[in-house]
């Protein structure tokens, strides 16, 4: 019993430290200025609509959940920071759209079996800890027949990269928490789902970013306004060699993604490479 009330606080722990992670910088501000085309590929890729019963897991500040109701559909939001949602729900009501944005934990979501007609996520849901459990949690909420639609950061791409050049310098995860990127890998999210979602298609884009001007740029923006960044920094602040050695790595990390193919101070562009992955619920 004792490891079991052991096991349950440890869950809520790092459950608190992941919402205040995100409640860091200014991941709304990423989502509206760095990613803002993912939001609207993955309501178009999954055909929301009118009449849909929309649900965005680990919606974040809503750059899925916003253009999905944009459409007409019924759209639920879901996240674990309430201060993102909070954001969401201000940009939502100067556009005149309705909303419900509900505090949720991906690995435990609030609403009963087959609730959704889609059910989303755009580089969210692939940062809950535990793939399976929140696997499981997507496939309970979509009715026989719906679809689930992901767009996550892959292994090789830029952001599964910078991600593996921040660990040398981050606290390491708790035991049983399961890398964010393997989301980007079909393979693996073929296994999580298993039998229960049917018609999977998986493609692997990218995503022009083209907002910072050097290298330098990016590193600067990402330290002050993304979560795992910024907690990657903290961790090291006692100590200037190593916040420099993270400077210069995160700083090398954006050059060589650099396909400007100038050498023109002020002519950076990079490309982030994320899988696109659909598929249908099983009755």
């Amino acid at each position: 019993m004792t490891e079991v009330l052991d096991a349950v606080e440890a869950d809520r722990a790092l459950k608190t430290k992941h919402r205040a992670m995100w409640a860091l910088g200014n991941y709304a501000a990423v989502a509206t200025e760095v990613i803002h085309p993912l939001g609207p590929e993955i309501v178009a890729t999954t055909g929301i609509g009118p009449g849909s019963r929309v649900l965005d897991v680990a919606a974040g500040s809503g750059n899925a959940a916003i253009p999905a109701a944009r459409t007409g559909a019924t759209v639920v939001a879901s996240d674990l920071t309430p201060e993102l949602l909070e954001i969401g729900r201000e940009h939502a009501e100067a556009e005149g759209l309705s909303l419900d944005w509900r505090q949720g934990d991906a690995e435990a979501l609030p609403f009963a079996d087959d609730e959704f007609d889609t059910v989303i996520s755009v580089v969210g849901v692939m940062f809950a800890p535990h793939h399976q459990e929140s696997a499981d949690e997507l496939v309970r909420v979509t009715r026989p027949g719906g679809t689930i639609g992901l767009i996550s950061w892959t292994p090789e791409g830029f952001i599964g990269q910078m991600f593996a050049t921040m660990k040398p310098f981050a606290a390491p995860p708790p035991p049983g928490a399961q890398p964010p990127p393997l989301w980007g890998s079909e393979s693996h999210v073929r296994e999580l789902f298993g039998d229960r979602v049917t018609d999977v298609a998986a493609t692997r884009k990218t995503v022009r970013i083209d907002l910072f001007r050097r290298p330098a740029d990016f590193r600067d923006y990402f330290r002050a306004y993304y979560g795992p960044t910024i907690v990657a920094y903290r961790n090291i602040a006692e100590d200037p060699t190593k916040v420099a050695q993270l400077d210069a790595a995160l700083e090398d990390l954006a050059r060589r993604f650099d396909v400007s193919g100038s050498t023109v101070s002020g002519s950076f562009a990079m490309e982030w490479e994320y899988l696109l992955l659909t598929g249908r619920a099983v009755g």
